[in-house]
Parts: C-alpha cells; sequence; structure tokens
C-alpha cells in the first residue's frame, strides 16, 4: 500500500516496536494455554483426546501438548515463526475436524458448533498471515 492510501496515524501504529511480537502473541495465546493446561492436568487432557474418539489417547495427549507449546514458541520468533504457524495450523485443522464436525449436529447445536468451526478457520488464515509477514520482514527481497 502507498503512503498516499495510508493514514499517518496507522503507519506510526504498524511502525511501533515489538507489535508484530504482540500480535503473534495475541494469536499464539490460545495454544499456549491451552497446552499448559494439559500439561498441568495430564490425565484431563488423555480423557479429552480419548472423548474424541482418538486412540491411543496417551501418547496422542503428549503430541498435543508438545504441539501446542513447541509450535507456540516457534511462532513467537521471527526466523521459525512458518514453522510455528504451520504446526499450530496443522493441529488446528484436524482438531477442529475431529472437534466441531458441525455437520453431524442438528438444532441449535449445529449453528454452534458451525461458528467455532470457522472461528477455527479464521485462525488457520491469521497464522499463515503472521507466518507471511514474518517472513517478509525476515527474508532479503
Amino acid at each position: 500500500m502507498s503512503d498516499i492510501m495510508r493514514p499517518a496515524a496507522v503507519a506510526r501504529l504498524l511502525d511501533v516496536p515489538g507489535l508484530d511480537y504482540l500480535l503473534r502473541l495475541a494469536l499464539a495465546s490460545p495454544f499456549l494455554i491451552s497446552g499448559v493446561v494439559k500439561l498441568l492436568d495430564f490425565s484431563g487432557a488423555t480423557a479429552e483426546v480419548a472423548g474424541l474418539g482418538v486412540q491411543p489417547a496417551v501418547p496422542v495427549a503428549v503430541a498435543v501438548i508438545a504441539t501446542e507449546l513447541v509450535g507456540s514458541a516457534l511462532f513467537l520468533t521471527r526466523r521459525w515463526c512458518w514453522l510455528g504457524a504451520g504446526l499450530l495450523a496443522g493441529f488446528t485443522v484436524v482438531a477442529t475436524l475431529l472437534a466441531h464436525a458441525f455437520w453431524t449436529f442438528d438444532g441449535p447445536e449445529r449453528a454452534r458448533q458451525a461458528a467455532t468451526f470457522f472461528e477455527h478457520v479464521s485462525m488457520i488464515g491469521g497464522l499463515g498471515m503472521a507466518a507471511l509477514l514474518a517472513a517478509r520482514a525476515v527474508l532479503p527481497r
């Protein structure tokens, strides 16, 4: 976007040091919090995985926790943001298909599940956009 089209206030906001990190932290926060909660309540994490019909639940719960925590840590770096975004987006695709298959519900629950499903789709898009922007800041053109 040319500077003519961008208001000065927006340009100043986009130039705030650390804003990119703060925004990536906001996007990673559900994964970070979920990973920590699952780590602290591993039996609950295992029950959640088993409740989705995924077996063996223990190694899958370990993989979920590792993906959420390692993916978030990588996503918060500029150099490895793309990898963290990929891990978190891939995890979100699988988790969303397993936990929010709105087409299998009826009535008001279908609408709730559909809303959650598409909120997760938007997170996947946000992770991808953040990875693209971080890569532009790191890689020479």
